[in-house]
């Protein structure tokens, strides 16, 4: 039964909320390592330490070549004088138009029928081939879980599932919005909402950008959300696909940094 739709609205307000305990101010998306492998030279950041890796780093101008023109599909697209909140920008804007086509067709299918979370987890597990962004999407679905069912007794078969399978975070969030009444729309809001913060509170701690300048950020952002959204409808999970490997590319080589602040 769905609920009320006012409680519907408390209840995304809820699960939008940053104070849910949920883990995701732990991850960076890959931001912490393309920061330290040099995605980010030339920008200007505020005590961000640069770290070195095991082998080598890469460089702001052969990151950008391979990203070509396309500044969607790769992550920045302009070297040179940029600061570092037009890079952060970028970065942003890629980030979350792969996660349209990656990640929001098993939330709208998660969300829209909560019982095939397994069938739809095991899918998700398989186009998440990178053993650090993979590691990453488990950690987060399953703090996602365990804190929902401290909250909601309904949601126990998934806190159930995430102790037996790879609990991705997609599927687990949409499933979670789902058994709660939330409609998918919202769902889908509210994951590149939390996602688009994750990653902008990221840079802050970084000291790319300060709070206020993320905020203005963010403003920017959302008002695209709509259109990653609406594209989503047309998607099936088996549709999903990478459009910015080299953020996916710095996601997997986080775990290798001498020194990090964030999980992933």
């Amino acid at each position: 039964m769905r609920p009320p739709s006012d409680d519907r609205r408390w209840l995304l307000l809820q699960l939008s909320d940053g104070t849910f305990p949920s883990g995701g101010f732990a991850h960076s998306a890959g931001l912490e390592a393309a920061l330290v492998l040099g995605a980010f030279d030339g920008a200007s950041r505020g005590g961000a330490a640069r770290e070195g890796v095991a082998n080598g780093a890469t460089s702001d101008a052969a990151f950008d070549r391979t990203a070509g023109g396309d500044t969607r599909g790769a992550v920045f697209g302009q070297a040179g004088g940029d600061d570092g909140a037009r890079r952060l920008e970028r970065f942003v804007d890629a980030s979350l138009r792969q996660l349209g086509r990656t990640a929001l067709p098993f939330v709208r299918a998660a969300a829209a029928d909560p019982s095939r979370l397994a069938e739809l987890d095991a899918a998700f597990d398989c186009t998440a081939t990178m053993l650090g962004p993979n590691r990453a999407s488990r950690s987060q679905g399953r703090a996602l879980a365990s804190a929902a069912a401290r909250v909601w007794e309904q949601v126990a078969p998934i806190a159930d599932h995430a102790r037996r399978g790879p609990a991705h975070h997609p599927p687990v969030f949409g499933a979670l919005f789902g058994l709660l009444g939330v409609d998918g729309d919202d769902a889908l809001a509210a994951y590149l909402h939390g996602a688009l913060r994750g990653i902008l509170s990221a840079g802050v701690r970084l000291g790319l950008v300060g709070p206020l300048e993320a905020q203005r950020i963010h403003a920017s952002a959302a008002r695209g959300l709509g259109e990653l959204i609406a594209g989503a409808d047309a998607l099936e999970p088996a549709d999903a696909a990478q459009t910015a490997p080299l953020i996916e590319i710095f996601a997997a080589l986080h775990e290798r940094l001498d020194g990090r602040m964030f999980q992933s």
